[in-house]
């Protein structure tokens, strides 16, 4: 496919914290290019972080960016022990349940899953 979404930025007041931070929880690896600029991979889709003082939030407008976890519950924990803050705990939508939380430099995630089993 020669038209897909292919790469995505996003600010970061502090490179370090974010990467110690995305690391830790989602596994994601990092390749700095200068003190200004770190790219990601091992993330579903590459990407990078720019060092700026703003914050990528859906309420000014930004796309939210939704990852998938088979552990929800673990995820959660995983963010909140990891320095993130919880800003909608999970909730259940019509293709599964999911999560909002704030990195450490402020910018808006999502995590989803698939609905629970029920017995």
């Amino acid at each position: 496919m020669d038209k897909q979404i292919n790469y995505v930025e996003l600010p970061a007041r502090d490179l370090a914290l974010n990467k110690r931070f995305f690391a830790q929880v989602f596994g994601w690896q990092f390749e700095d290019f200068g003190q200004e600029y770190t790219a990601f991979s091992n993330a579903g889709v590459k990407g990078g972080f720019f060092r700026a003082d703003f914050t990528s939030r859906p309420q000014t407008g930004a796309a939210l960016i939704v990852l998938y976890a088979n552990e929800l519950e673990q995820t959660l924990a995983d963010v909140e022990q990891a320095g993130g803050t919880i800003e909608q705990p999970i909730f259940e939508f019509p293709g599964g349940r999911r999560f909002h939380f704030l990195d450490p430099c402020g910018n808006e995630w999502a995590v989803w899953s698939e609905p629970k089993v029920k017995e």
